[in-house]
């Protein structure tokens, strides 16, 4: 070959190499134009509002977001109606606290929010990413309901996230935050989801808005108090968390995680042992005097890690307590009667709401202390209407059901159904303690004496003295810990001061638990 011919195809091999590199760059610049026109944010509907990308980025680890179908684009209903990417959803993956997670977050700017077919595509796919690589799924919901333009496809969308929904309970932790309104059918999925934050003042979420309830019943009301985040922490128990703005609602979604596994195979993360409160004062926390309220609150904050609760549901039945805590650096869930409150009676609320926080701990691998001082199940002719037996059977069953280590401590009153349903033995409980100050029987001396003692205290010359006699021979002998601890039911009567010892010590011995359970597709809760 003569030099003239190599020269030749040497220049136009670096022709063409040049030329494909310049279309290579003019692709990279065409794929910069097209991503910087999909995420241009539109304009927040209210003020104050955060976009859609931004509550993501305050959500998870800086820099750590991939977002998935950045270039899809709505549907087109043939109309004429703009096309936008993305369609009104944000999703894709990224890390909280260095702890993959995947996220979802409903662009109020486009079409407000309302859920169209790619939509729906989208967050569907999500869901389906979360359950095959375990990872929790966060939904951050501003929507104004299914797209009327789409029709039956928006809504069929509605039910595949809500079949998502199903599958992923009790596999990967599910959260939603309500930063909006969440109407209608976009209502449902929150609702099946483990935990839902709402913020005061801006979340609203109910089937039926007030305009159309007026229509229909001629009811009056409002947003606020039909759906808000007050009514929904409070008043129907709808929602976990009450949010005093969008930041605190996200750094609550943090602090949440924070206590959760990533999935039910795998463990809550461990962290260092926390300090252990001073607890000499639990030896002065219950009242000398029967009937005087104390708050539960200060018994769980002296023995669990730095004294740190995070409660759920905490507006909502505060006859009882629930809450995740850390003892020795693991987490725990607690559920404690609370005798500020109706003396830490159980009713339906108070039921519902335990069974729902135990069932989610048992799903979770997460221990159960259940801290007693309960008068029983609330009676009452409303109370009996609206199905107490049914509903409060449900505390009974998640108990019943659940398999993860579970300690109970009797801390002062335990009668009747409330002893049964509070981590009794006779409800699988693995070890149960008992305060000196524990009262264990059927009934108060009071209601006891009054039914077995009726005709004497009839006949007598002063009743009221021999009430007070037989009231205290039925304290010395029914209402004490010991005939429970005689037949096996209560395994130690401690000092008070050393219960988070014992606790710490039953946790370690309960860590390698198995508890295998009869083959069966589920068993049927009373719902």
């Amino acid at each position: 070959m003569t030099r003239e011919a190599t020269t030749s195809r040497t220049t136009g091999t670096g022709t063409a190499a040049g030329g494909a590199a310049d279309r290579t760059a003019e692709r990279i610049a065409d794929l910069e134009r097209r991503r910087a026109r999909a995420v241009v944010p539109g304009t927040p509907r209210r003020h104050g509002a955060l976009g859609a990308r931004r509550r993501i980025e305050l959500l998870l680890d800086e820099g750590s977001f991939t977002e998935t179908g950045l270039f899809v684009r709505a549907r087109s209903t043939g109309d004429g109606a703009r096309r936008p990417h993305g369609d009104g959803v944000v999703t894709g993956y990224g890390t909280v606290d260095g702890r993959p997670v995947c996220v979802f977050a409903q662009d109020s700017t486009v079409f407000g929010g309302s859920m169209g077919e790619a939509f729906g595509e989208k967050t569907v796919a999500l869901m389906d990413l979360a359950l095959k690589t375990g990872c929790p799924v966060i939904g951050l919901n501003d929507s104004g309901g299914a797209r009327i333009q789409e029709g039956v496809a928006s809504l069929a969308l509605y039910a595949e996230l809500v079949h998502r929904n199903v599958r992923a309970s009790g596999v990967v932790p599910q959260i939603s935050v309500v930063l909006g309104p969440c109407a209608g059918g976009a209502a449902y999925s929150p609702a099946i989801t483990d935990f839902t934050v709402m913020v005061d003042g801006v979340s609203h979420m109910f089937v039926t808005g007030p305009d159309v309830i007026e229509a229909v019943t001629g009811e009056r009301t409002t947003a606020e108090d039909l759906g808000g985040a007050r009514a929904s922490n409070a008043v129907n128990g709808n929602a976990h968390f009450l949010a005093a703005d969008e930041e605190d609602a996200l750094d609550t979604v943090r602090d949440l995680l924070s206590y959760l596994p990533a999935n039910n195979l795998g463990r809550p993360p461990q962290y260092a042992p926390g300090a252990a409160p001073a607890d000499d004062r639990l030896d002065h926390v219950v009242p000398d005097r029967t009937g005087r309220a104390y708050d539960m609150r200060d018994i769980l904050h002296a023995v669990v890690d730095d004294g740190e609760l995070l409660e759920v549901q905490e507006l909502f039945a505060p006859n009882i307590v629930c809450a995740l805590a850390r003892i020795e650096g693991s987490t725990v869930g607690v559920v404690a009667n609370q005798p500020l409150h109706l003396a830490g009676v159980l009713d339906i609320d108070a039921s519902e709401k335990a069974a729902r926080f135990v069932r989610f701990c048992d799903a979770f691998g997460i221990p159960l202390l259940t801290f007693a001082d309960v008068p029983g199940y609330l009676s009452g002719v409303s109370q009996e209407r609206a199905g107490i037996i049914r509903r409060g059977a449900k505390l009974l069953y998640a108990y019943a059901e659940a398999t993860v280590p579970k300690i109970t401590v009797v801390v002062r009153k335990a009668y009747g159904g409330g002893y049964a349903v509070m981590g009794s033995k006779h409800l699988g409980a693995d070890l149960n303690l008992a305060w000196p100050t524990a009262r264990i029987a059927v009934m108060g001396a009071e209601g006891a004496v009054g039914v077995l003692h009726r005709r004497e205290l009839a006949a007598a010359d002063d009743p009221e003295a021999l009430r007070a006699r037989l009231v205290a021979a039925y304290e010395a002998t029914h209402g004490t810990p010991y005939p429970a601890a005689e037949r096996g039911y209560v395994d130690a009567v401690i000092a008070p001061r050393d219960t988070r010892a014992h606790l710490c010590r039953a946790l370690r011995a309960l860590r390698g638990k198995r508890a295998p359970m009869p083959e069966r597709r589920h068993g049927n809760i009373p719902l």
